[in-house]
């Protein structure tokens, strides 16, 4: 080999040496942490949701990452339960040190996740999470949740809306809830309605997260006579409810409100005709209404593989906005170019989103700056075949204007027996 052959080689190596780690280091995934319910009450429906994040995570590994690099999904199944929280993004943060954190499904196991995550300063994503940072005023956080600026009155604005719209209009109202984070932002919330239009409180009070039995409850809510009722509960107490009910009866105007669950398909398949004539806040149905762009063709990517799973086979609840969450957070960190949290951060609340579930803009508190909840009502479901909830012929959408779908079936008893 020549002289100048030689140095052509050794030159060669030494630049393949230098590009190895190169490489090897533009090749590091972006790691996205979080826990998520994968067993426990709240799992039919966190399981949906991981599915949700992992289509995306393909989605975007095969348009080539973010900033040249594949994503990663770190995570660890909380059990449903909010003492696991802390401990596992303690973990996420300090032993696997992820590049970005975000919560995993629900109120109750949010609220426990934030002490860690301002600890240690990082930008955070709540996943349907009511109200967490009202006190907070945390500037890094941001919540996948349609609400709105006043997340606590919102959630149930409507709901009361619909009902003084009723003629005769009511005078009286039940409030029932589990004595839980959720539960007790929400209530917070219709309390504040609730004295605003002028409805005489005749119960109010909150179960214990554990019960098991609910006939006592719904005794001593119609031992009240309210005009109507306003309910907030977690999938396993709203099927409890919902039974309590079809076993001794309530004589009430109108029964409902955060009745969380029902949108699912594992509920609806469940339940069946026990849901008739309830008037809940939801999010996403598919009406022609909001038919978002990109929502079907998330949701049938999402239906080909939930049977494989073992997840709810519709996927209308949480994998929308679980899927759009990190929608905006990677169209984020494509626009920054770069994982500095606090830039994200910046971005995030000066720029609008445009998502499979409609575009959003996020206010001071990481809130929506506009409210979205829809109001629907159920009605004429018979048995309990998943496909008669394919399509919004058994759910009707009261409000908001923009989205409505038809009218209401006033009084409840009434609803509940309309086929």
């Amino acid at each position: 080999m020549t002289h100048i052959g030689r140095a052509f080689a050794f030159a060669f190596a030494a630049l393949v040496l230098l590009a190895g780690p190169m490489i090897a280091r533009a090749a590091e995934p972006i790691t996205i942490g979080l826990s998520m319910a994968l067993t426990g009450g709240l799992a039919a429906v966190g399981k949906s949701g991981l599915l949700a994040m992992q289509i995306w995570a393909e989605d975007t590994n095969a348009k080539g990452g973010l900033l040249g690099r594949p994503v990663k999904l770190v995570y660890y199944d909380d059990q449903s339960n909010p003492s696991t929280v802390p401990g596992i993004y303690t973990k996420l943060i300090d032993v696997d040190k992820v590049d970005l954190v975000i919560s995993g499904y629900a109120t109750n196991m949010v609220a426990p996740a934030m002490p860690i995550v301002m600890q240690h300063n990082r930008l955070f994503f709540g996943l349907f999470s009511l109200g967490i940072n009202v006190e907070f005023h945390y500037p890094k956080y941001f919540s996948m949740l349609v609400f709105g600026p006043d997340p606590k009155p919102a959630f149930s604005k409507g709901w009361f809306e619909i009902a003084m719209a009723q003629n005769p209009k009511p005078q009286t109202i039940a409030l029932v809830t589990a004595d839980a984070e959720f539960g007790r932002n929400a209530l917070d919330g219709a309390r504040e309605n609730v004295k605003k239009i002028g409805l005489k409180t005749v119960y109010d009070r909150a179960y214990p997260p554990t019960t098991v039995d609910y006939t006592p409850i719904i005794r001593a809510v119609q031992a009240t006579n309210p005009d109507v009722v306003y309910v907030a509960s977690y999938p396993p107490d709203t099927a409890g409810l919902l039974r309590a009910i079809n076993e001794i009866g309530l004589k009430t105007n109108m029964f409902g409100g955060a009745l969380v669950g029902v949108a699912t398909a594992a509920m609806r398949q469940q339940l069946g005709p026990l849901m008739n004539g309830i008037v809940i806040t939801e999010l996403w149905e598919p009406a022609k209404t909001m038919e978002f762009p990109g929502i079907w063709d998330f949701l049938k990517q999402y239906q080909a593989k939930a049977p494989a799973e073992g997840v709810d086979p519709l996927g209308y609840f949480l994998p929308p906005f679980a899927y759009a969450e990190l929608q905006i957070l990677g169209d984020a960190i494509t626009a920054v170019g770069s994982l500095d949290e606090d830039k994200l951060a910046q971005y995030m609340h000066s720029h609008p989103f445009k998502t499979i579930v409609g575009d959003i803009t996020f206010g001071p508190d990481g809130e929506w700056t506009e409210a979205r909840p829809i109001f629907v009502q159920y009605h004429g479901i018979k048995g309990n075949d998943l496909d008669q909830f394919r399509d919004d012929s058994r759910i009707t959408i009261l409000a908001p204007a923009q989205f409505k779908t038809g009218e209401l079936i006033w009084p409840y008893n009434k609803a509940r027996e309309a086929q």
